[in-house]
């Protein structure tokens, strides 16, 4: 079967965006780019600051509320409908809720062809990352570095500690049949 969805899970700063747009220069044929902040910007301000939206705390943490899982589902719906119409697509998430988060992508991608892709990368070298790009609260990729991968099964691992996007891209190509 040939693979249809590549599906990036690492926590904030690791490097998933940089991989995303590698990806698609390396892989032979065109593949869309999806990702979770995408989905978060495309929310009303009112659901960005609530308790019923997604709600990240001066510490880093982020607290999802029913109307972002509401309209999550839809969302992921959406973009397994994109690809049972023929579009390969790289899905860029952060799986807050772990293996629960991969369970509502499982189950929506039911019968393609997905790769899993671990996307790890060292605490404190992401926290650097993180002051650097300035549009993240302080501590979110500290907290999020391991614990985005718990219970998680994955096809194929990257670590961006020490390797650069392209080197990643190239290792999960090799993957995509």
């Amino acid at each position: 079967m040939t693979t249809q969805v590549i599906v990036l899970n690492g926590g904030s700063s690791s490097g998933k965006s940089s991989i995303v747009r590698a990806l698609q220069a390396v892989l032979p044929d065109p593949w869309l780019a999806v990702a979770v902040d995408d989905f978060v910007g495309m929310l009303p301000p009112s659901l960005q600051e609530s308790g019923a939206g997604i709600e990240i705390g001066a510490d880093g943490g982020v607290s999802i509320g029913p109307a972002f899982r509401r309209l999550e589902a839809a969302w992921i719906a959406g973009v397994a409908a994109m690809v049972r119409a023929g579009a390969r697509v790289v899905i860029d998430d952060v799986f807050l809720g772990g293996a629960a988060s991969q369970e509502r992508w499982r189950q929506a991608l039911a019968g393609l062809d997905v790769l899993w892709v671990a996307v790890r990368c060292d605490g404190a070298v992401a926290a650097r990352r993180e002051a650097a790009r300035g549009d993240r609260a302080a501590g979110m990729a500290a907290l999020q570095a391991e614990v985005v991968h718990r219970g998680v099964a994955y096809d194929v691992e990257v670590d961006t500690t020490h390797a650069d996007p392209q080197t990643c891209a190239r290792g999960i190509a090799a993957w995509v049949g």
